[in-house]
């Protein structure tokens, strides 16, 4: 998911719903997925488990959404070309990512160590290799064929792949543009990307450890935040969304695919309603959207050791009985929503926190008094 940061006194709050109710779609997909819990529930609700098995996984397509809208936002939120310093941004995003990652994967190692001892199934993965772990230290494991030591793990690696191509094209439009600030250049460059994404790579799942396959969905996103611009002209924010509009629908002719019908349907809503920011203190609903918004990063992260050490726990001292299997799919849904409200207390927040301190200090100019700044030399 996208990376959880410090409440602002105005929040999107209707991105934090949809990160909210996504992340709670993918916990349930995977419940459904991984572990004998639901393989004994589905006597009782069939239709349930089935349906989350086949489709809640589509969600992540919101969050495909959401990342580009917001990179948009950070990157260049006029859409004008040019960047400076590309890879100190890729740097920032891999330790916003990286560091709450890696943790939550020495969480899923020992909790299959763990459950290992409690029950014998497919979910539980073998002791990782040294080569395993720095492949998930780097984001690589995807691309280099390393087995996932958490569900979901595939998505950070995208998240990041995807940041990394966005800032590239920001940067590559400013070398293009040379000292004109041309606004079409960049949204131009990433609507090229959105069709080259949706009509070939996305249509081939050898791309699906690779961000060309995904970024069709992200640069929807980013064209929902330009094309929702009020100071944009009326005639660059209709051919924006016109973009919008067209690309995925020709590409739901070429061949349907539901994925990239969610990402149409999130990218039309962000377009009309993202941009929209209530007062901070509006109410107890509001916070709770928000917070919820907040900690779907992490829920992210540690749901499946979670939910695998419940699996385990109800395997091995609970009757098999569909009804109390059910209440352990409930309960491993709770404790997952616990578990990410503590990891983001005293993980993911230390962590952000210490690497923000860490990089305003590597950021900070360094200055000398004025007195003692020695004259140009021509040198």
């Amino acid at each position: 998911m996208v990376a959880g940061v410090r409440t602002s006194p105005r929040q999107f709050v209707l991105i934090n719903l949809l990160k909210g109710i996504s992340a709670q779609l993918i916990v349930l997909h995977h419940l459904a997925f991984y572990g004998p819990m639901a393989d004994h529930a589905q006597a009782i609700m069939p239709l349930l488990i089935d349906w989350l098995y086949d489709h809640a996984r589509i969600a992540v397509q919101v969050f495909l959404v959401i990342g580009g809208f917001l990179a948009a936002r950070s990157l260049s939120p006029a859409g004008l070309p040019g960047i400076r310093s590309p890879a100190h941004l890729v740097w920032r995003r891999y330790l916003k990512l990286a560091p709450p990652f890696c943790v939550a994967m020495l969480l899923a190692v020992i909790a299959s160590a763990w459950a290992s001892s409690w029950m014998t199934h497919d979910s539980i993965s073998p002791a990782p290799t040294m080569a395993q772990l720095g492949a998930h230290a780097l984001l690589l494991h995807g691309v280099l064929g390393m087995e996932s030591l958490s569900a979901g793990a595939w998505y950070v690696a995208i998240d990041f792949q995807l940041y990394a191509l966005m800032t590239l094209l920001a940067w590559l439009s400013g070398h293009l543009a040379g000292g004109h600030s041309p606004g079409w250049l960049l949204p131009g460059l990433v609507v090229a990307g959105v069709g080259a994404s949706l009509l070939h790579f996305n249509l081939d799942a050898d791309w699906d450890v690779w961000a060309p396959y995904f970024f069709g969905a992200y640069g929807l996103g980013a064209l929902a935040w330009w094309a929702g611009d009020p100071e944009r002209p009326p005639r660059s924010a209709a051919l924006l969304l016109a973009a919008m509009l067209l690309l995925p629908s020709l590409a739901l002719m070429l061949e349907f695919r539901s994925r990239i019908a969610v990402a149409l349907a999130t990218a039309c809503v962000l377009y009309l309603f993202g941009r929209l920011r209530p007062a901070f203190n509006a109410g107890n609903a509001l916070s709770a959207i928000n917070y919820a918004g907040k900690i779907s990063f992490s829920v992210f992260l540690v749901h499946f050791p979670v939910s695998l050490v419940v699996n385990a726990g109800f395997t091995r001292f609970v009757s098999e009985q569909a009804h109390v299997q059910a209440v352990g799919m409930l309960v491993a849904w709770v404790a997952s929503l616990l578990a990410g409200a503590v990891f983001f207390r005293w993980v993911e927040t230390p962590l952000g926190d210490v690497l923000s301190q860490s990089r305003r200090v590597a950021d900070a100019p360094l200055s000398m008094p004025v007195a003692a700044r020695p004259r140009h030399t021509g040198r």
